[in-house]
């Protein structure tokens, strides 16, 4: 799962968790099957397939059915609109549907005040990378890199239909990815499971290994620490800068949640042999390696919120960059987030979150730009940098703790307290830049 959610993150993170482990052996089966040549290509998809489909049933029960009609919609769309439309009616279905669906959840927990199943929030989970997908390859279709219409004289088999609805169908819904895991783009995962040369890899399965291992000492961390922070809900009765230990505590349990999950996702996604190096024999497109989303030491040494922000699950972050940035005339970065808040489902405190998120990256720009060329001396740049990553860490906490607030009261407790000092040294810097 790579994805915010709400105050419940620690409790829907061990429920996907379960999911996630117990299908190890079918990935690491998989990878095995695969590299002793036991399985044609057919096969392979089938799989991949099955195995998501009862990976789905067992995580999401009967809200699986929010992930079916998803994948169809999104098939026929792909098989029944031009190159240069599909991108459009992709991006419109995929995007009203998820937001149907989150508003569902909004009406559940918000108007009849009643706590949602977790079996919905995992399913809207898998929605949200599940619109990844699709729009990651309506885009592909539209720029020419991946063609997926059958030749004209093949239409009117039934079997070529079928045959072309299984490598596309097992893209969306394939058990190493369904829960979690970066984004891979078609082309590439279609690559990987076609590859039949290389023998099983060790090295693949010792990187998937220490992966987990290092998810589960991120987790046994978080325990750790979850005994001596202060709960969120001291925030009501936080005074002054108390608040803020309160704030950054709280921020860093969610951080290593988040840093404990991606690294299982990415352990899983390897096991499967999804990672191999297909080496220069193969299309470029499909040699790229694979972008993994955890890059803990960056994130946790950056000076830059900028840096940040662009470290932060890194696969998702790209796809924003490519969906949205670049497809922005205007106001590309206010366009991003304000798409990321809408993706993530539109709560008040997501909504606020992303929206401030936007302006500390702009000040930060401008901030660095104006006086990294200040410091000059040894001494002056690390104070300059000590000072700077300090202030990130703070406004990176601040960000993710509203982010994570689902009630609006605990929200106003935050942005009445004093943890608002950091994002508006930011806001304040950034008008005077603005106006210098």
């Amino acid at each position: 799962m790579r994805v915010f959610m709400n105050w419940q993150t620690p409790f829907f993170f061990q429920a996907t968790a379960l999911y996630q482990l117990a299908a190890f052996p079918f990935a690491i089966l998989f990878h095995y099957l695969c590299a002793s040549g036991n399985l044609s290509i057919n096969a392979r998809y089938t799989f991949l397939l099955v195995g998501g489909f009862l990976l789905a049933w067992a995580a999401m029960g009967c809200y699986v059915l929010l992930l079916l009609i998803s994948a169809i919609s999104s098939f026929a769309v792909i098989h029944s609109t031009g190159p240069q439309q599909v991108h459009t009616w992709a991006f419109f279905i995929q995007m009203t549907w998820q937001t149907l669906c989150h508003l569902g959840l909004h009406y559940k927990e918000y108007y009849l005040q009643e706590a949602a199943c977790i079996r919905l929030p995992i399913a809207l989970s898998a929605l949200m990378l599940m619109t990844q997908k699709v729009t990651s390859l309506a885009l592909d279709i539209h720029e020419n890199k991946v063609r997926v219409g059958l030749p004209s004289e093949e239409r009117r088999s039934c079997c070529c239909h079928l045959l072309q609805a299984l490598p596309l169908c097992t893209y969306l819904l394939c058990f190493p990815t369904l829960l979690g895991g970066p984004l891979c783009s078609f082309c590439r995962f279609q690559a990987w499971v076609r590859y039949s040369e290389a023998p099983f890899s060790p090295g693949l399965l010792w990187a998937a290994t220490r992966k987990g291992l290092g998810a589960l000492t991120l987790g046994l961390l978080n325990n750790i620490v979850r005994g001596y922070i202060s709960p969120l809900d001291d925030l009501i009765d936080c005074t002054h800068f108390d608040c803020v230990y309160v704030m950054w505590t709280s921020a860093l349990s969610f951080r290593l949640t988040y840093y404990s999950h991606w690294l299982l996702d990415e352990s899983l996604f390897l096991a499967a042999g999804l990672g191999l190096d297909l080496g220069h024999h193969q299309h470029s497109a499909a040699a790229d390696g694979v972008v993994m989303d955890t890059d803990i030491w960056t994130l946790e040494t950056t000076n830059t919120i900028a840096g940040f922000t662009r470290t932060w699950n890194k696969s998702t972050a790209q796809w924003l960059r490519r969906l949205i940035f670049q497809q922005s005339s205007s106001h590309p970065l206010l366009a991003t987030f304000a798409f990321s808040a809408w993706w993530h489902g539109l709560h008040p405190g997501q909504v606020f979150g992303f929206l401030c998120w936007a302006l500390m990256v702009e000040a930060d720009y401008r901030f660095h730009r104006f006086f990294g060329s200040v410091a000059k001396s040894r001494l002056q740049r690390l104070l300059y940098q000590t000072v700077t990553w300090c202030h990130t860490q703070l406004v990176v906490a601040y960000i993710l703790i509203a982010v994570e607030m689902r009630s609006v009261s605990m929200l106003w407790r935050l942005l009445s307290s004093y943890n608002s000092f950091f994002p508006l040294v930011s806001v304040t810097g950034l008008l005077l830049l603005v106006k210098k």
